[in-house]
Formats: C-alpha cells, sequence, structure tokens
C-alpha cells in the first residue's frame, strides 16, 4: 500500500460523497427532531434485645447484577438501539507509535458510532475545528440524521492501522484500512432514499498531532 502525504480538500472517503448525494438532495424531507442521544440492596440488622436472649440479625440481601441492555442494529423498522459507546484505551494517550495507531484506531470508532448513532460529539472531540474532511464527515452525518430520519448500515471497521511514527515531528501519519457497511437512509414516514451506498474497502491517511491534550485529527484523505 503506498500513500500520499499531500492531501488536498479535493480528496473524500466514499462516505461523505455518497451519503451527500442521498441526504443533501434530500434534506428537506424531515420534521425536526434530535438523534439518541444497579439496583442496591441495604443490608437490615435487627437487634433483639431481650433478657436471656441473644441479638440476631437478618442476612443482607445480595445485589442483583444489572442486566446489560442488549445491542439492536438499525433497521427498515427503526434506529439502532443500546450502541456501545467506544472507549479510548489508555495507550491511545501515549505520544509513541503504538499510542498513535491505537488512537487512529479509537476514532475511527467514534466515527463509525456517529453514523450508528448521529452523535459525532465523540469524533469531533478529537478533531480539530479546522480540518475540513472532519468537519465533512460531520456535517453529512448530521444532515442524514435529521428530523426522524436514521442510518442503517455504515458501521466501520479498521482491520489495518499502521503509524508512520517519527520522532519529534510536530505531527505523525497513520495508514488505515477503512472498510464500511453499506448506508441506507430512512426518511421520517419510514421509507428508505432511493441512493444506496454501497459497502467499501478504502485506505485511508490520518494526520493527527500530539498536544498537551492527547492526539487531534488534523486531516483525513484518501490513498490512491
Amino acid at each position: 500500500m503506498t500513500s500520499r502525504t499531500c492531501i488536498s480538500e479535493r480528496l473524500r472517503l466514499p462516505v461523505i460523497s455518497a451519503v451527500a448525494v442521498s441526504v443533501l438532495a434530500l434534506a428537506g424531507c424531515s420534521d425536526g427532531g434530535d438523534p439518541q442521544t444497579g439496583p442496591t440492596a441495604t443490608a437490615v440488622a435487627s437487634p433483639a434485645a431481650s433478657g436471656s436472649g441473644s441479638a440476631s440479625a437478618k442476612p443482607s440481601a445480595t445485589p442483583s447484577p444489572k442486566p446489560t441492555p442488549a445491542y439492536k442494529p438499525a433497521d427498515a423498522k427503526g434506529r439502532a438501539q443500546n450502541v456501545p459507546v467506544p472507549m479510548k484505551p489508555a495507550l491511545a494517550d501515549k505520544n509513541t507509535k503504538e499510542g498513535l495507531e491505537a488512537f487512529t484506531k479509537y476514532w475511527f470508532q467514534a466515527l463509525s458510532y456517529a453514523y450508528e448513532t448521529g452523535n459525532t460529539k465523540l469524533m469531533e472531540a478529537r478533531s480539530r475545528p479546522d480540518c475540513r474532511f472532519c468537519n465533512g464527515l460531520r456535517d453529512n452525518i448530521k444532515n442524514a440524521w435529521q428530523g426522524k430520519q436514521w442510518i442503517v448500515g455504515g458501521k466501520i471497521q479498521t482491520p489495518s492501522v499502521r503509524g508512520l511514527y517519527k520522532e519529534g515531528a510536530t505531527s505523525q501519519q497513520a495508514t488505515v484500512q477503512v472498510i464500511q457497511q453499506e448506508i441506507t437512509i430512512y426518511k421520517t414516514d419510514g421509507k428508505p432514499f432511493p441512493d444506496v451506498t454501497k459497502q467499501t474497502n478504502t485506505g485511508s491517511l490520518a494526520v493527527v498531532r500530539f498536544d498537551s491534550s492527547g492526539w487531534t485529527v488534523i486531516d483525513l484523505g484518501l490513498i490512491r
């Protein structure tokens, strides 16, 4: 796999252009709304004070474990439910090659979460405000989820992440294999838009920077 370190604003992941086609032209079809956003037991002691009897206490109740809500992907009948929130590993805060790779993988998990839920806060939190590619992804996801619309599919996997770490460099790069499920956008009436984004398997280049707050994505582009 070869990479181009020069990333122009013309470069766009397929997920941007495809979602833009099916969303921006049809954005007026929604009617407002927002995307989705253990019991304990108290021990009871009962001292019995009788003349010759000894004090006794009722045994403490054993707390029942709180069941984990089952994850349900989106389908034609409705939005995804109980989508697991990506957790950033401690390694992703290290300024090392391994930390670069762990952070890049986490960022794409946050992007995948945004596609499944419409909630872009996690990926925005670790993207620089002037990252045009990041902003394009965010805007198109929000357009897809406007009103009562929702996305079926779009989940992202990154089976290969390779850091191109250079000690002391201002910014670092990582090459990423990005596999994304087919995307269908459903309208407020439960009917799908005719334009469907087929599953993609592409190579991407993430440009990131490390500072006192950790890693931040400053640019993205395709590997051609």
